[in-house]
């Protein structure tokens, strides 16, 4: 007996969108693009996708919701497609994805710094006096070059 989230063989498009949780124009980008590949089509022309491409899907989803590029999930997708060689490849897709974190992580961490420095000077006085709109008016008065 089939579960309420496993998918039927050859599902329509709807289908595939809400067992994979990818929307359907998204679903058709992907195709276009070259992630997915074109589903067979129905007599009336209707696409039909199978549990291949409602896995691929998801595994692009999850991809993305982690963050990766489409670059790294198009390598990524490819390195699946062969069990059998190294992980290392897959390891340095992941890892360079993990630095570009750190990076961001650093900025927005610089970011708040500098929020909270602003916030902290307000003296609650006039807007003439304002430490908010004078950070912002002069960069050069930030404490943090990158954010």
């Amino acid at each position: 007996m089939r579960t309420v989230s496993e998918p039927r063989s050859d599902v329509s498009i709807g289908e595939a969108a809400r067992v994979s949780g990818v929307k359907v124009p998204t679903i058709r980008y992907y195709e276009q693009i070259g992630l997915l590949p074109a589903p067979p089509r129905t007599e009336g022309n209707r696409r039909t996708y199978d549990a291949g491409d409602i896995a691929r899907l998801t595994f692009i989803r999850h991809a993305r919701d982690l963050g990766f590029e489409m670059d790294g999930i198009r390598t990524l997708l490819a390195l699946q497609a062969d069990p059998t060689q190294s992980c290392a490849a897959a390891d340095s897709v992941a890892r360079a994805h993990l630095a570009e974190v750190e990076q961001r992580i650093a900025a927005l961490t610089a970011l708040k710094a500098e929020l909270e420095r602003m916030i902290e000077g307000c003296r609650h006085g006039r807007l003439a006096e304002c430490k908010v709109i004078e950070v912002l008016a002069d960069h050069g008065k930030c404490t943090h070059d990158h954010h």
